[in-house]
């Protein structure tokens, strides 16, 4: 049986800074239609050429262009439920609005064989001044459905969505929340043979997450085709046999899904618990302040990527001020396993907190305390941001991940207590208890 999906030597080239052509008018995509064979086929000459000059040179920039995917190729058989992971920049949204026929590729081929469903991004393909109504029709249409095959879901959408109230106000005035719950409900229930959904999810509370990968889970077992994109890879080893992990617009590794997931973590560092930027232009940066380096260690001050849960753990970030005269606070964010934000905590070191920082480069450590997080994975963001007004300077969501264990020997929140112990943290905390002899 031929693959559901194929990729076939697919790049994607992009100019930077290029500008950007406005919307058109009726006669311009008239004329556009009558001239674009020849344009698509002079396009595919000068990529063959462009993919021949570069083909020694793989992701080497040229000016102000760069290859968001190069050379990605591989095939998604019908049925299956992978997921597409790797850090941002890696190319997975490229790769996804290619494969949903939202922008075309440099150079390569795809084949789709039925269907596609796209959740992108909040409420693409609505129209903010049609009702909610009125946009599950026209975006069902837009998937192919007859009006008919609409209708006969419509209950069902409009009740997985939970807008029953305001299902005859003009999408406009939907908050964010509401406007993902429907964008999902209609891709999710208009039965696509491929759905293709990007990270949105994570705009709605977490309930109706758990709602939406239980209905990812059911759309793979009726026998249509997943393609999942998530930082969050309980999600993904939840959802997915295989993953695809990209990087820097390379297929780095295509496998069974917790092992691609745990290259992910792991990164190319040998090491979850440290990543350090050689190269100052590849480094998370503006103008004004640059990463360096991003490390967890222990009170020794070693780095270490497992750590016995009654022990502190320190999260350390290098990092260098390349102007003066900024008010700067380091922070870090730090999520579980699910993707659950634990804790996000600011530098407050009364010595720089209100005082413009000189030029030079900062090691700056936050101390976790032993017996306050819990047992398992967690991911640590690493930011540099400016408090009044916020001004993000850089942000690396997927710094540096570590574990947390627990050894088991009774000195611990969890004593002789040997079952499941829920919570996104676990702190030792201070008990009293008061006495009355009976």
């Amino acid at each position: 049986m031929p693959p559901a999906i194929k990729v076939d030597s697919l790049s994607k080239l992009y100019r930077v800074g290029a500008r950007q052509q406005g919307y058109k008018t009726l006669r311009d995509s008239i004329a556009d239609a009558c001239w674009s064979p020849l344009r698509r086929l002079r396009r595919w000459q000068e990529s063959g050429t462009r993919g021949q000059e570069s083909g020694a040179s793989g992701q080497r920039l040229s000016g102000q262009n760069f290859w968001a995917l190069k050379d990605v190729s591989f095939e998604v058989q019908a049925g299956e439920v992978v997921g597409i992971i790797g850090r941002n920049g890696a190319g997975k949204s490229t790769l996804l609005k290619i494969l949903s026929r939202i922008t075309e590729p440099t150079s390569g081929r795809i084949e789709l064989r039925g269907r596609v469903g796209s959740l992108l991004e909040v409420g693409t393909g609505f129209h903010p001044e049609l009702t909610g109504r009125e946009n599950v029709y026209m975006n069902g249409s837009i998937l192919g459905m007859s009006h008919r095959e609409i209708t006969r879901k419509f209950d069902e959408i409009v009740a997985f969505a939970e807008i029953e109230d305001f299902l005859d106000t003009p999408v406009k005035r939907y908050s964010s929340g509401m406007y993902v719950r429907l964008a999902f409900a209609v891709a999710a229930h208009l039965e696509p043979e491929i759905l293709i959904v990007d990270e949105v999810l994570a705009v709605g509370d977490g309930s109706f997450q758990k709602k939406c990968l239980n209905k990812m889970e059911d759309v793979g077992r009726h026998g249509r085709t997943v393609l999942f994109v998530s930082h969050n890879m309980q999600s993904v080893t939840r959802l997915c046999q295989r993953a695809i992990l990209l990087d820097h617009g390379n297929v780095l590794e295509d496998g069974h899904a917790p092992q691609v997931a745990s290259r992910y973590l792991t990164g190319e560092q040998g090491s979850t618990a440290h990543r350090k930027w050689s190269d100052e232009k590849s480094a998370p940066q503006n103008h004004i302040a640059r990463l360096l380096s991003v490390r967890v260690v222990d009170s020794a001050g070693a780095t270490c990527d497992t750590l016995d849960i009654r022990q502190p753990v320190g999260l350390e970030m290098t990092w260098r001020a390349l102007v003066p005269g900024h008010k700067l606070a380091p922070n870090f964010h730090v999520y579980n396993d699910q993707g659950i934000c634990i804790f996000v905590v600011n530098d407050l070191d009364p010595t720089w907190r209100h005082s413009p920082r000189p030029t030079g480069t900062y090691t700056t450590t936050a101390w976790i305390p032993g017996n306050y997080l819990s047992e398992g994975g967690l991911v640590v963001g690493a930011a540099l941001s400016t408090l009044n007004p916020v001004i993000v300077h850089f942000e690396e969501r997927d710094a540096v991940a570590f574990q947390v264990v627990e050894r088991g020997t009774g000195d611990s929140v969890r004593r002789e207590y040997a079952g499941p112990y829920p919570g996104i943290v676990r702190p030792m905390l201070k008990w009293t208890n008061e006495f009355v002899l009976a």
